[in-house]
C-alpha cells in the first residue's frame, strides 16, 4: 500500500489563487452535504534525485479525467485544462518540493449548503488543489491476502465507477471494512452479474497462461490512467500478450498472478484469494516485471513517453 505522511504543505491553490495551507477554511455546514456529489482527482509526482527533477506523471490524462467527471455531475468550472496544468506546476514550485508528491484537485458546490440532493446544475463551486508528500510501498515481498468480497460494486446505471465523486468510494470502504475485520488486508468487488471488477481504489489485472487479462473500462471500474500505463508498457517494453475482456470469480483461484494497479498504490501483487494461494503466493515474474518498467518510466529513468512526464523545475509552460 502507499504511505500517506502527517506532513502540511505551506500553500494550496484555491479558487485561483496561492494561499497559505491554513488559510484555506471553509463552514462546518459547507461540508457534509458539499461532498456528496464533491469530484476529485488523484495525480503523483516523482522526483528523480539523479536529474534534479520532479515529474507529474500524466497530468494531461488526470486533469481530462477530472474535466470529464464535473462535465457529468453539471458542475460549472471556470478552468480550462491548460490553466490547471499550471496551477498545479506553480503549486508545486511553491511548495518547493523535491520528493514524491501526492496531488488532489477537487471541487464542491460553494458556499452554505443544506440542500442533498443538490439537483439544481450549474451552481457556483469552489476549485481546491491540495498537495502533500507521499512514499510508495516499495517492499514488493509483502504481497496482500485478499478475498471476495460480499458487497456488490456499483455499477454505471446505480453510481457510476466512470465518475471519480467522493461518495462513489463508499462502496470500496464497506467492503474494504468487512475485508480487514475477517482478518484479510483487502478485497476484490463483483458485479451484479458476478463477474470481477476492481478492489476499492485500485484496478485489478490477472495472469494466465503467460497473458495478463484486463477486466474492461464498461466492467463497472474507474477508466484508470495506471491501467492504461500498464497496458501499454506490457505491449512496448515487456512484449507480454494480454487481453481485455470479462472475467469470472473462479479465475482468481487459478490465476498464476495476481495484482493491484492504481495512482497510489502503483503495482500491487496478491499472495492469495480467499485463502487460496496465488501461484507460490509470492509476487510472480509478471508483477515484478512490471512494478520495475512502471518504477522507470514514471521517474524519467526511462526516458521513453516524455509525454507522460510534466517537469516542474524546467517547465515553460
Amino acid at each position: 500500500m502507499a504511505i500517506y505522511t502527517e506532513e502540511l504543505a505551506d500553500f494550496i491553490w484555491r479558487n485561483g489563487q496561492i494561499i497559505p495551507w491554513a488559510e484555506a477554511t471553509i463552514h462546518v455546514n459547507a461540508v457534509g452535504h458539499a461532498s456528496v456529489a464533491g469530484i476529485f482527482e488523484g495525480i503523483k509526482a516523482y522526483w528523480n534525485e539523479e536529474q534534479e527533477e520532479l515529474y507529474v506523471f500524466r497530468l494531461e490524462e488526470h486533469l481530462e479525467r477530472f474535466l470529464n467527471s464535473i462535465r457529468m455531475v453539471r458542475y460549472g468550472c471556470a478552468y480550462s485544462p491548460e490553466e490547471l496544468h499550471r496551477a498545479v506546476v506553480e503549486l508545486l514550485k511553491a511548495n518547493r518540493y523535491r520528493r514524491g508528491v501526492y496531488i488532489r484537485p477537487y471541487i464542491f458546490q460553494k458556499g452554505l449548503v443544506r440542500e442533498l440532493l443538490q439537483a439544481e446544475p450549474g451552481k457556483a463551486t469552489e476549485l481546491i488543489i491540495d498537495s502533500w508528500p507521499f512514499a510508495s510501498y516499495r517492499d514488493m515481498s509483502q504481497a496482500l491476502h485478499v478475498c471476495v468480497s460480499s458487497w456488490t460494486r456499483i455499477s454505471d446505471n446505480v453510481m457510476p465507477p466512470r465518475l471519480k465523486c467522493f461518495s462513489n468510494y463508499h462502496n470500496g470502504r464497506l467492503a474494504a471494512m468487512d475485508a480487514v475485520v475477517a482478518g484479510y488486508d483487502w478485497p476484490i468487488m463483483l458485479d451484479d452479474r458476478g463477474k470481477v471488477t476492481e478492489g476499492p481504489g485500485a484496478c485489478l489485472l490477472l495472469v494466465r497462461g503467460g497473458t495478463v487479462i484486463a477486466p474492461p473500462v464498461t466492467s463497472a471500474i474507474l477508466e484508470s490512467v495506471t491501467r492504461d500505463t500498464i497496458l501499454t508498457l506490457l505491449e512496448e517494453t515487456l512484449e507480454i500478450p494480454f487481453e481485455q475482456r470479462e472475467v469470472d470469480r473462479t479465475e482468481l483461484y487459478v490465476a498464476e498472478e495476481v495484482f493491484f494497479v492504481g495512482t497510489g498504490w502503483e503495482i500491487m501483487p496478491v499472495a492469495s484469494v480467499d485463502r487460496l494461494p496465488v501461484g507460490d503466493g509470492k509476487p510472480g515474474p509478471v508483477t515484478l516485471g512490471i512494478a520495475e518498467a512502471y518504477r522507470k518510466v514514471v521517474s524519467g529513468q526511462d526516458e521513453r513517453h516524455p509525454e507522460w512526464r510534466t517537469p516542474v523545475w524546467s517547465a515553460e509552460r
